[in-house]
């Protein structure tokens, strides 16, 4: 699926320039006329790859707007600014931008930067995809667990259970909060399933032949991946 981009630009003609130099590269384009509009679209619909904004807008400009949108996706964001000087970049990069284009510029450099941001993002995604502790890598596309290269035939559940641990490591989670992030609010088991499955979890991982302790017992509270 091509990427979706949100251009923001109070300038009609400046939009129209931007739809066409983009178009090319068949990449699904969006609208906004100023950073209000902009932002109430990212919150609607945070499935934007790129957002494309104009510094200088009425209503609500592109600093205040990058600033909102910050709070709520971090969605790649590249400056639109007539302004060249190295405060306004500055400014820009330190406040969530990641990328800075000084108008006028040409067809061929906001191509570059744009298939540069894309890309960096998808790598980005790629390795989110993988969760390593001490050895264990989960990939949370296929949901498979691993082990120095050797597959650990978890449940679901176990392996929902084990990603849980291990992206709150270090911190204590309770029976209650495990049920909760594990098989959600509406479970109608009792708090004592999770020892069940944290029993069977510990057994596969012997199996495994991981030394290292992965799940530590808190007395009294719960469990945590140390």
């Amino acid at each position: 699926m091509s990427a979706k981009i949100l251009i923001v630009d109070d300038e009609a003609p400046m939009r129209q320039l931007l739809q066409l130099y983009l178009k090319y590269y068949s990449y699904q384009l969006d609208e906004a006329s100023d950073g209000k509009e902009a932002y109430e679209k990212v919150f609607k619909n945070d499935d934007y790859d790129l957002v494309i904004l104009d510094v200088m807008m009425p209503v609500m400009d592109g600093w205040e707007a990058l600033e909102k949108i910050r709070k709520i996706s971090d969605v790649p964001i590249l400056m639109l600014t007539a302004k060249g000087n190295t405060e306004d970049k500055v400014v820009g990069l330190t406040t969530g931008a990641d990328d800075y284009l000084v108008k006028p510029f040409e067809e061929a450099e906001l191509a570059a930067r744009v298939q540069a941001l894309l890309r960096r993002t998808q790598k980005n995604k790629e390795e989110d995809e993988v969760l390593k502790y001490k050895g264990i890598i989960l990939n949370l596309s296929s949901r498979d667990a691993f082990f120095e290269e050797k597959l650990i035939p978890l449940t679901q559940t176990e392996f929902d259970l084990l990603r849980v641990l291990i992206d709150h490591k270090g911190k204590v989670l309770s029976r209650e909060q495990l049920v909760e992030l594990v098989w959600g609010i509406d479970f109608m088991g009792e708090d004592r399933t999770v020892d069940s499955h944290i029993k069977n979890l510990r057994e596969k991982l012997r199996e495994a032949n991981i030394e290292e302790q992965i799940i530590q017992t808190v007395w009294g509270i719960g469990y945590k991946a140390p």
